[in-house]
């Protein structure tokens, strides 16, 4: 009598063959459960002893993501050995090739997302490319799931290439339209990974000069001296010669002064030596030459060159200004004067 029970047919199946499915499937889902509580609490465990971050970032994938798509896959290919209507074989073949797509996107997009964290951990967490790096993030979502989204109807039947072809002359039109857009953010992204700048450092534009305050996807916003924000296209910026001066190591500095030309000649050959002791003796400062440069006009030229070990502006300022101090201290001293323009006017006087 059990036999015959067994053998009875439902659906072109008979109850033993739903049995087995169902046997299969609880099996099954039993196996992944114990895999989940014993390996995967085995792999945690063991994650937590290792000092890098990359084995907790998988399990925790494999534990979101993989998983619970293995559980359809468990019941696809229990279900596939028993007969089924051609509707139902096919709404579990869709489900399926949706399951994969989804698994997949997310994968590609949790990866990419990692990836990106890495980066900004790299960077110092900066909080202006963390926001940057959240709206790379938002665009990569918008391509990854576009993609997904036409590979599953691609596998439904429809013909996307079709849809994708009448779409060609829009798209034109539209990549036209925006191509100010895509400039801007392709040069957002080689801002972004070339690093000719970063935020805080002062850089100079053409007539242009300031801090770099924002660097966002269409524009970078700079604070200058006088306290205004510009505003320039990242193409402006990527496509222009720009000077950082945040990244100098030290600052080359030229100045000239000139003394009257009734200073004697002993006291003028000893200017070079006077200036190189004054700037020797000031902190953050490499003395490289002093010289009687040329005669002027109205003045004996001495040009000076020395170097400030520091990219700061102000630093460079309050050295400059102590070096002016102490050559007028000093001249004063030696009874040096400078020299300011002045005209000699000579008379001729004629026999008349």
């Amino acid at each position: 009598m059990l036999n015959d029970l067994m053998q009875r047919v439902f659906f072109e199946n008979t109850v033993f063959d739903y049995l087995f499915f169902l046997g299969i499937f609880i099996f099954a889902v039993f196996v992944l459960k114990i895999l989940k509580f014993t390996l995967l609490k085995s792999l945690k465990a063991w994650a937590k002893k290792t000092k890098t971050k990359i084995d907790d970032f998988l399990i925790h994938t494999l534990e979101r993501t993989v998983l619970p798509a293995l559980y359809y896959g468990v019941f696809y290919f229990a279900a596939k050995m028993l007969i089924l209507p051609q509707q139902l074989s096919r709404l579990i073949d869709v489900l399926g090739v949706a399951v994969i797509t989804i698994v997949v996107a997310r994968l590609i997009v949790e990866f990419a997302n990692y990836g990106l964290v890495l980066y900004w951990k790299k960077r110092g967490k900066d909080e202006a490319l963390e926001r940057s790096l959240k709206g790379i993030s938002s665009v990569l979502k918008i391509i990854v799931w576009g993609l997904a989204i036409m590979f599953f109807l691609d596998n439904l039947g429809f013909r996307i290439s079709t849809v994708i072809a009448g779409l060609g002359i829009g798209g034109v039109a539209v990549a036209l339209a925006a191509q100010a857009v895509l400039g801007d953010l392709f040069s957002y992204f080689s801002i972004l990974f070339d690093r000719p700048f970063e935020i805080g450092d002062f850089i100079i534009l053409n007539e242009y000069l300031g801090t770099v305050e924002y660097i966002g996807i269409k524009t970078t916003r700079i604070r200058s001296l006088g306290g205004e924000q510009l505003i320039f296209s990242n193409t402006d910026l990527t496509s222009s010669r720009v000077r950082n001066y945040k990244r100098m190591q030290k600052r080359r500095v030229l100045f000239k002064l000139g003394v009257t030309y009734q200073t004697p000649v002993e006291k003028l050959k000893k200017i070079p030596g006077i200036i190189e002791e004054l700037i020797k003796s000031v902190k953050d400062t490499a003395f490289d030459r002093a010289h009687f440069f040329s005669y002027g006009d109205f003045n004996l030229v001495i040009e000076i060159v020395y170097y400030v070990l520091g990219p700061d502006y102000n630093k460079y300022m309050d050295i400059q200004q102590q070096i002016n101090f102490a050559i007028k201290e000093r001249f004063e001293k030696e009874g040096v004067e400078f020299a300011y323009p002045t005209q000699t006017v000579f008379v001729e006087k004629t026999k008349s």
